[in-house]
């Protein structure tokens, strides 16, 4: 009975001191689930969610292998994103010392390093006034300083209150460096200018090459925001224009137009989907398809299939592809795009990334460097063509590859990607 006293007495006390800590009531606001509904519904946050499953940034190594890498983290985790965007990164390079070579400034801060990408790296607010106005504004729409110029070039779609410079701010290429100089951004205007000097040679010694390739060296995969803007190529000769997609649409025009299938939304996929082609004002007068009989559509695709093979035709070492095929659709997403199936990287020989390689790879195998492989392997890459690359060629390269990882086949900016491919063409003998 004693037992009972005091634990009525404990119960009775406790509710006391909790009454007395708590204030005075505040004004009477939403309940709770119905702040939550406004957004979170099927229609809404509940639908965006389903397709954003469908989504690249949602799946794969996009989505999961870069946290924990300072200079990836920026477009592949969202506090990454986040933090360059709030603290206006510069892209520049710089000489940071005691360093006495350039580096790249544009990197998250290390406790910044993670997250994978989810709604809030586009839509900041989110969970702040749990009301539609969360969702605006957009996380970045300011014109986008090019990390791989240095900085030097700027992107500013401003069309559709410049949603497009938001996917443009990771959908952009990566930074060639110099080598063996001052590690700086690689000059493309030099290429252009100087298009018969020797980049690279295997047979001339580490100093004297601008940069030493490899199997993985490229563009990266984000070239699209480059082609869109027509920026970013090596520029041979003179043409360059832009198709009308420059200044009248936006990514969002066609990459989040009503689903079809498996493409539209927050997806963010076109393929197969044309339902923000075909609106008035583009090209509802005459519908694109996926049809044999569709203009701007198979046509277009065609001819720039068309340049990117008479390209990589001309670019061989020794009768050797200087560019590395892939067959496998799985590992290789731009499998079909071109009748070789080009993926983009270099033909080189690398026993453990590209095993099947058929270019001598000089860089990985210095004579002062050769102890990490087997015999074998040493004797294998001694067998191969020696590469030697131009400033023309090395050009032509990097307009390979831009032009092939866009995707498109010109159908973002058929006018720039046409005059990139047929001016490389013709700068090579």
């Amino acid at each position: 009975m004693k037992n009972v006293i005091r634990l009525f007495a404990v119960i009775f006390t406790t509710g006391f001191l909790f009454s007395a800590c708590e204030g005075p009531a505040g004004p009477a606001g939403k309940d709770a689930n119905e702040s939550c509904t406004q957004c979170h519904n099927s229609a809404g946050v509940d639908s965006v969610s389903t397709q954003f499953e469908l989504s690249k940034h949602s799946y794969g190594t996009v989505a999961f292998d870069e946290s924990g890498n300072t200079g990836c983290s920026p477009c592949h985790t969202s506090e990454g994103f986040k933090n360059v965007v709030e603290n206006n990164v510069s892209s520049t390079f710089a000489i940071v010392p005691p360093a006495t070579t350039y580096t790249n400034l544009y990197a998250a801060s290390p406790d910044k390093d993670y997250g994978t990408m989810r709604c809030s790296m586009c839509h900041f607010k989110l969970h702040t006034t749990y009301t539609h106005d969360d969702f605006m504004p957009l996380t970045s729409t300011a014109a986008v300083p090019m990390t791989f110029t240095g900085g030097i070039t700027t992107i500013d779609l401003t069309q559709d209150n410049s949603k497009s410079n938001l996917c443009v701010k990771c959908h952009q290429p990566r930074p060639f460096t110099n080598s063996n100089t001052d590690k700086n951004v690689l000059d493309y205007a030099g290429l252009v200018s100087n298009p018969t000097a020797i980049f690279y040679s295997a047979a001339q010694a580490n100093n004297l090459n601008v940069l030493k390739p490899g199997y993985r060296t490229h563009t990266h995969y984000g070239t699209v925001g480059a082609i869109v803007a027509g920026k970013g190529g090596v520029e041979f000769g003179t043409g360059y224009t832009n198709s009308q997609h420059t200044t009248v649409a936006s990514c969002q025009d066609c990459h989040m137009a009503p689903m079809t299938g498996k493409a539209g939304g927050h997806t963010f996929s076109a393929q197969g989907n044309f339902n923000g082609c075909n609106v008035a004002g583009c090209h509802a007068a005459d519908p694109i398809s996926a049809s044999t009989t569709s203009n701007h559509w198979l046509a277009t695709r065609n001819e720039i299939k068309g340049y990117l093979d008479a390209l990589s035709a001309k670019l061989t070492e020794g009768g050797v592809d200087i560019l590395n095929r892939n067959s496998d659709a799985t590992s290789n997403l731009w499998s079909g795009l071109t009748t070789k199936n080009y993926d983009g990287y270099l033909n080189m020989y690398d026993p453990i990334n590209n095993p099947t390689g058929s270019v001598d790879n000089a860089t990985m195998f210095q004579a002062t460097s050769t102890s990490g492989f087997t015999v074998a392997q040493v004797t294998y890459n001694s067998t191969l063509p020696k590469l030697t690359l131009t400033n023309a060629q090395m050009g032509a390269i990097i307009n390979f590859q831009l032009c092939l990882r866009e995707f498109s086949l010109g159908i973002h900016n058929y006018a720039y990607t046409k005059a990139l491919l047929t001016n490389s063409i013709a700068a090579l003998p």
